[in-house]
């Protein structure tokens, strides 16, 4: 059968997506449109150029994911010219390293434009700061005056994926000028709206996969300081826009994976907790997948 699916951002904790997507493979369930943000947004592209969730897994769960932290050359010492880099970059890390990656699994599987996955089959969303406006890619690369078919879904995918003041955000070049692109977790991190047809008859099933518990089980924050302040407020952030659309009705079509004891940024984490976060979404997916109602 033929769902949708859409994918929550999460960082590295996004190791637990890949185990849900198994657990939907084995259910003999394919997809047919994906969306996703961060996270979740590499998921969906990797998907969508055909890889299965095993061949995911084995591509990331040795990788050395502190490769893709790429820092500029300096003559200063990292902790005096990170301050140094964010103040005039924006980011503790260009990024490139990632996107060049994506950029060569893609293209081994003939990916590279919009226009080599098929048409309305893949929604990336991120978030344009300078204007202050969600971006759902490829669709509203139309408003920059760029054209969808030709743009690069690894830099779409390194759009999605820029937290802000970790990785350097993406500048990109429309006719009004130039735009700042972060991680669209600031502004929807769960993008459950784009399949959300109530006032239509669906086409087919919607699923959502969240890295988080349901919006009733989520824990109160502890602010102490300055920086737990900062957490919470992207927290807030990241969850605010998307909670209006998670009611009873969409709770029953969404699989709820909350990672504890791993931080989104953890890019040291070893293999074996990688392993365990994809055992974690295979299982829960699986338990949710044998009452599903769809």
């Amino acid at each position: 059968m033929d769902i949708d699916i859409v994918f929550s951002g999460g960082g590295v904790k996004g190791f637990a997506l890949i185990g849900a997507y198994e657990a939907i493979e084995e259910k003999g369930l394919r997809w047919k449109r994906l969306a996703g943000t961060s996270a979740g947004a590499m998921l969906a592209a990797l998907l969508a150029a055909g890889y299965s969730a095993r061949e995911i897994a084995d591509l990331l769960g040795e990788l050395e994911l502190k490769q893709f932290l790429d820092e500029s050359a300096s003559w200063l010492p990292f902790s005096i010219w990170k301050w140094v880099r964010l103040y005039w970059h924006l980011g503790l890390y260009e990024g490139k390293v990632l996107e060049q990656w994506l950029e060569s699994v893609l293209a081994a599987r003939g990916v590279r434009t919009f226009q080599d996955v098929p048409a309305g089959s893949l929604y990336i969303v991120a978030s344009d700061v300078t204007n202050g406006r969600i971006v759902v890619l490829p669709d509203d690369l139309n408003e920059y005056g760029i054209d969808p078919s030709s743009f690069s879904v690894a830099k779409a995918v390194r759009m999605s994926v820029s937290i802000p003041y970790f990785f350097e955000p993406v500048r990109l070049q429309g006719k009004n000028g130039t735009a700042l692109i972060v991680d669209g977790g600031v502004l929807s991190n769960f993008p459950l709206f784009l399949f959300d047809e109530e006032k239509r008859t669906k086409k087919r099933p919607v699923l959502g996969i969240q890295l988080s518990a349901k919006p009733g089980e989520r824990p109160r924050q502890k602010i102490s300081n300055a920086l737990h302040l900062y957490e919470a407020l992207f927290e807030a952030m990241k969850e605010a826009h998307d909670a209006r659309y998670i009611s009873r009705r969409h709770e029953k079509n969404i699989v709820f994976l909350p990672v504890k004891n791993v931080i989104s940024t953890e890019f040291s984490v070893d293999p074996e907790v990688r392993r365990n976060l994809i055992d974690y979404g295979r299982e829960r997916t699986r338990q949710f997948l044998q009452q599903w109602a769809y």
